[in-house]
């Protein structure tokens, strides 16, 4: 089920190797995990939700920062230590009354395959595992945590005419401050 890119309304997002290059390292005075965010991804993110469409984070692991990550972004469907990420999509995409074929999921590594496969249009990031590019519909030319995911919004928001509309709105943010 290929949809085409000017149909998609949500933006699902793996998170270690997506929207961070996919190392993880920790503080060694508190333990606590540290992950890094390409601010291209993050207002590419803003731009997106601006105009109307949804973002989900799908992880397999958990991570504090995510959450805060997700919260600074005002992204309302955040899950983590997935299971399932078949059935959490489904579950959010009933919640916000979307269906698969207006869904795009953005991934890179093996266990992202079958979540790719279920939705509309799905998209590899530039350095994921070669039977991720396989399978996906298009793919970045920049790799997951380098601005890959903010490529991937303008695609999609080029596709269906509303990308002039989010430089409008950065142009007329920045005119009244």
């Amino acid at each position: 089920m290929t949809t085409q890119p000017s149909q998609i309304s949500v933006l699902a997002l793996d998170v270690d190797g997506v929207l961070t290059d996919g190392r993880i390292a920790f503080d060694p005075v508190t333990n606590k995990e540290l992950k890094f965010f390409h601010v291209h991804d993050g207002l590419g993110i803003t731009l997106w939700q601006r105009v109307g469409f949804h973002v989900i984070l799908l992880s397999g692991r958990s991570a504090k920062c995510v959450a805060l990550r997700a919260e600074e972004l005002q992204i309302p469907h955040i899950i983590q230590h997935s299971t399932d990420k078949i059935a959490d999509l489904d579950r959010v995409l009933s919640e916000i009354g979307c269906t698969l074929e207006q869904t795009c999921f953005v991934g890179d590594d093996l266990g992202d395959i079958p979540v790719m496969q279920h939705v509309g249009y799905a998209i590899a990031v530039h350095n994921a595992v070669q039977e991720v590019k396989t399978i996906a519909d298009w793919m970045t030319t920049r790799s997951g945590g380098d601005g890959a995911v903010r490529e991937v919004i303008e695609h999609l928001m080029v596709a269906n005419n509303t990308w002039d509309q989010a430089l409008e709105s950065i142009q007329t943010e920045h005119a009244n401050q």
